[in-house]
């Protein structure tokens, strides 16, 4: 009687487990929901001031970051120039945003940044102007970054410098991965060679 009921409550278990790991699955699939919009829509100011069109980026797979030059994470500027290299000739580029939002990270002006990231990283990747990325000063870009009722694929919220966004050919958000994940990571550059 007791191996009886043993049974019976191992399968309970298996029962229980397989339909909240189906509710789960359920619940991540319908919060990614389907693009609505894309960045193409988009104008922007570079680091050197001058006017840029996202829509120039039809076609291609882009990476959008956050930087700051006195961050933990700023040595991520040498791993996205070489990201960069690797991967630019394939129809992928990298924009990054300096934002002065997280500990004061960013103080320089556009000159001041642009000269920074050239002398010490080598960069050649779009840099944009400072702009701001959270609060009720967040720049159009990363209002719709960040916001699923604008990008129509998930909201989020930017935890600290060098947040990646991963936008695809079409110019739709696919995902996001957190500041402290390398930008060579697998789960990067595996969507980069998908």
């Amino acid at each position: 009687m007791a191996l009886i009921s043993t049974q019976i409550m191992n399968k309970l278990i298996f029962l229980s487990v397989l339909i909240i790991s189906a509710i789960l699955l359920y619940a991540f699939i319908i919060k990614k929901g389907k693009p609505s919009s894309s960045i193409h829509q988009f104008k922007a100011k570079t680091i050197d001031g001058e006017d840029f069109d996202f829509a120039s980026l039809k076609g291609k797979k882009v990476l959008i970051v956050n930087t700051a030059s006195k961050c933990g994470f700023t040595p991520q500027y040498k791993e996205l120039q070489i990201l960069f290299e690797t991967y630019k000739d394939k129809n992928f580029t990298i924009i990054g945003f300096p934002c002065n939002q997280f500990g004061g990270q960013e103080p320089g002006n556009n000159n001041d940044i642009h000269d920074f990231c050239t002398k010490n990283y080598g960069v050649t990747f779009l840099m944009m102007e400072k702009v701001n990325v959270k609060d009720d000063s967040i720049c159009d870009i990363y209002k719709w970054l960040t916001r699923k009722e604008l990008n129509g694929v998930m909201s989020s919220s930017v935890k600290w410098n060098f947040q990646k966004y991963l936008i695809d050919e079409n110019g739709f958000l696919v995902d996001y991965v957190l500041p402290f994940k390398n930008p060579n990571s697998k789960k990067i550059t595996k969507w980069i060679e998908k």
